[in-house]
């Protein structure tokens, strides 16, 4: 069953917690798809992440682009599919997946300013409990760490 961890924005935008979550991911050998809303938000992710930092490379890929998708270690989409055989799939922008069960791990990431992400993401947590899988309700800190608030075993 899928483990899924919802992570709640209080203090960094997106564009500043993402690139941490994806890092720790490919140092543990797993590629990513980041899902989101809209082509533009792609876009606009995509230039985020290669400027995430001084001296830091977050190799990725996006829509749009040529190029083998199959061999981008993250891949960020505007569409539920897994072309570079992902096993983490990070939700972003109120996006969702029917796809869920297909990945080892899920992160969905929710700015907690954004009344309508906070609803959307109680939402997806509800049906997702509801399917059986083990969650984790991540709290940011005023510091940017993440603090664990709930957990369900699947």
């Amino acid at each position: 069953m899928t483990r899924v961890d919802f992570y709640h924005l209080l203090t960094s935008p997106l564009e500043v917690a993402l690139p941490g979550l994806l890092e720790k991911a490919l140092e543990n050998d797993m590629r990513a798809v980041v899902m989101t809303i809209s082509r533009e938000r792609a876009s606009h992710l995509d230039s985020a992440l290669w400027t995430c930092g001084q001296g830091s490379f977050l190799p990725h890929g996006c829509v749009g682009e040529a190029g083998n998708v199959e061999h981008q270690p993250v891949w960020i989409a505007d569409t539920d599919d897994n072309p570079n055989g992902a096993r983490l799939l990070v939700l972003v922008d109120r996006a969702d997946s029917a796809n869920v069960d297909s990945f080892e791990r899920v992160a969905d990431m929710f700015d907690g300013h954004d009344d309508l992400a906070v609803a959307a993401a109680r939402r997806r947590w509800k049906a997702r409990r509801d399917a059986g899988h083990a969650l984790t309700y991540w709290q940011q800190t005023p510091k940017g760490a993440w603090e664990k608030k709930a957990s369900t075993a699947a």
